[in-house]
């Protein structure tokens, strides 16, 4: 018999093991983390982008309004480009409406023979900011002339970075034509740089070029509105962009989080047409940041964005220079802070996962999860910080899964270890109970209160002397197949079979409150089945066996016993069960089938009572003093009686002990 006790003993240690294994899944997750896999990169972008869709559309500063190159305006005006000439009526009516800053997100690089009259509303408004856009590709590009780099940074704090943390670079420059540049109030670039989902997240606050670092078009806009001149932007290397009071954080390469207020059409949008018809109100221009640019579908710079799937980049020029102005600046968490949330998560699972079964971790989980996210879009809405929450989800995920899984291999294995246990002794029900509930099998012996049956062949020696062996083992394994099933029937712990006999007890190792009255209604229907057995026996001509059944009830020790890692039983020891040997032996002196203990008698009285057991006698023949003991019991003889005919149950007579010496 496989010993299982020191196995169940350290049990407990596997929510050890289990927790090293969370351990050991949350320092991978580290490592992984610090590789950035961009499967998990991505991922974690599109939990940003949810935070976004979450938090829903903001209410757009009233400041900036969009003067759109739409469908209406190219009805009226003709199709795109137009003459710089109605560029220049535009830039004048908007001055004339009293507009603070105007920002073209139109590249302006070609000559045109109308370039003069632009030229000189630019210089009469004293407040366009012109784009640039560098080609990172190395194709055909116009160089940039010299006049280009006045609107560069000029003050960098800490520019030693900037050889390990070096912004984007480009090489060549789109840039407007030099009569146009030389009178606009500052250039920026344009540059956009999708993730690789192609969802735009970023914008680059400076580009490399030459040299010289150059801001973006919406932080010259901010600026200029600011009344920050171009001097006081000071780019502080590998960390963010001071304007005046004001601080944009970056990451290591000049990048700044985009806060999108919504989806396409969340600002204010004006018609170019009915700017130059006069349609627009001064108010609706007068003291804001103007923003040119293509809305109309076929000619606008469409960009993927965490609202909107096709939002024109003008757009999104306009949520960056919002979200300065607001002071609504996302940043991202420093890798090392992201590094130790997960650290903590992922001990937090590790420490409680393994501690419930498969429903309690599931709920442990989901806690965790919620833990995880409920701070992270809390924090994003509130704080305006981005916690990578992607790598601690995965990670209490994978913690979960595979301490489940642990767990699920190591119950199998002690659930085949308890079922090879107890197959033999116990019906598949208890089995399963026992493997459901290991405490009710506490291997290794403990005191309990059982009933024990014990059966024996009559005249079993003298039967093996008459017959052929094949013929005793035969009849032999008819007789005790049928009785084990009756045993097993009634919920029976089948002990052992010591030759012809059979013992088996109730009580453990699953407890059972009608213990007694299981091991009673057990011995009734040995007998009958022993009876069907003897008509069957007859009528084949075969020899026919009878038995005896003995039953009591008391503490005994049950549990493995035997020598460890050689041989072991699950089997109980006591003086109850010798009382019971006993007992059984005597119903060969009174001639019956089933005899039992006072004290079986005892914990069934009151089943009889109430009816629970029926038709049944229970005689009182002696009280008895049995070998090895020296205080009297009441035996009685059980046997069924007739459906209906009620129960009867007498005391044997007080006034006579009877000594039996023999076994």
């Amino acid at each position: 018999m496989y010993n299982v006790s020191s196995f169940l003993t350290r049990r407990a240690g596997k929510h050890g093991v289990a927790g090293l294994i969370g351990i050991l899944i949350t320092l991978l997750m580290c490592g992984v983390m610090l590789l950035k896999l961009t499967a998990l990169e991505t991922l974690e972008a599109k939990l940003l982008d949810y935070r976004f869709k979450l938090r829903g559309p903001l209410k757009p500063p009233g400041n900036i309004v969009i003067a759109a190159i739409d469908e209406k305006s190219i009805d009226r005006l003709g199709r795109w480009p137009w003459d710089r000439d109605r560029l220049a009526g535009l830039v004048r009516k908007l001055n004339a409406a009293g507009a603070a800053i105007i920002v073209f997100d139109i590249i302006l690089s070609e000559h045109e023979k109308n370039d003069p009259l632009l030229s000189a509303a630019i210089e009469d408004a004293a407040n366009v900011i012109l784009p640039i856009a560098f080609d990172f590709e190395k194709k055909s590009a116009v160089p940039a002339n010299d006049l280009l780099f006045k609107y560069s940074l000029s003050t960098v704090i800490n520019p030693e970075r900037l050889s390990k943390y070096n912004p984007i670079s480009a090489d060549r420059a789109l840039v407007p034509v030099a009569t146009l540049l030389e009178q606009a109030m500052s250039v920026g670039h344009i540059n956009m740089f999708p993730d690789n989902d192609g969802t735009l997240r970023w914008e680059a606050m400076v580009i490399g070029y030459g040299g010289y670092l150059f801001p973006s078009v919406t932080l010259q806009a901010a600026a200029a509105y600011l009344g920050v001149p171009q001097d006081k932007i000071v780019l502080s290397a590998a960390e963010g962009v001071k304007i005046g009071k004001r601080f944009v954080p970056t990451d290591y390469w000049g990048r700044t989080l985009i806060d999108y207020y919504g989806p396409e059409q969340t600002f204010s949008y004006l018609s170019i047409s009915d700017i130059l018809d006069g349609a627009i109100k001064q108010e609706q221009l007068q003291g804001k940041i103007v923003l040119v640019g293509a809305t109309a579908v076929g000619i606008y710079d469409l960009r993927v964005t965490p609202f909107s799937a096709a939002m024109p980049g003008i757009e999104k020029q306009a949520s960056v220079i919002a979200s300065i102005l607001d002071n609504r600046l996302l940043k991202n968490l420093p890798w090392y802070v992201n590094l130790l949330l997960l650290l903590l998560s992922g001990i937090m699972a590790a420490c409680t996962i393994p501690r419930f079964k498969a429903l309690g971790a599931v709920g442990v989980t989901c806690l965790l999860f919620i833990l995880i996210l409920v701070p992270g879009y809390l924090l994003f809405v509130q704080k305006g910080l981005w916690i990578a929450i992607s790598y601690p989800l995965l990670n209490v995920l994978l913690i979960f899964i595979s301490v489940t899984g642990y767990n699920y291999a190591r119950e199998e294995r002690y659930a085949r270890k308890i079922r090879a246990m107890f197959s033999s002794y116990v019906t598949e029900r208890i089995v399963n109970e026992l493997i459901k509930n290991p405490d009710m099998a506490k291997l290794g012996g403990e005191r309990r209160e059982i009933s024990i049956l014990f059966s024996d062949v009559r005249g079993f020696t003298s039967f093996s002397e008459k017959h052929t062996p094949e013929e005793v083992v035969s009849i032999l394994n008819e007789y005790l197949g049928a009785m084990t099933s009756v045993v097993f029937k009634w919920e029976g712990t089948l002990d052992k079979f010591i030759g012809d006999a059979i013992l088996a007890f109730w009580g453990a190792p699953m407890h059972q409150e009608n213990h007694a009255e299981l091991a009673v209604k057990c011995s009734l229907e040995m007998i009958s089945v022993l009876q069907q057995l003897r008509q069957k026996w007859l009528s084949e001509g075969k020899p026919v066996l009878d038995c005896g059944i003995g039953l009591n009830t008391g503490e005994v020790i049950v549990g493995n016993i035997g020598a460890e890692g050689k041989k072991m039983d699950y089997t109980v020891i006591g003086d109850h069960v010798n009382l019971g040997s006993r007992v059984e032996s005597l119903t060969r002196k009174y001639n019956v089938h089933i005899l039992m203990t006072e004290f079986t008698l005892d914990k069934i009285r009151d089943k009889i009572e109430d009816r629970t057991i029926m038709d049944i006698s229970v005689k009182g023949l002696e009280r008895v003093v049995v070998k090895g003991k020296e205080k009297p019991v009441e035996i009685y003889e059980l046997a069924s009686l007739e459906p209906g005919q009620g129960s009867v149950v007498t005391r044997p007579p007080e006034e006579k002990v009877v000594v039996h010496k023999e076994k």
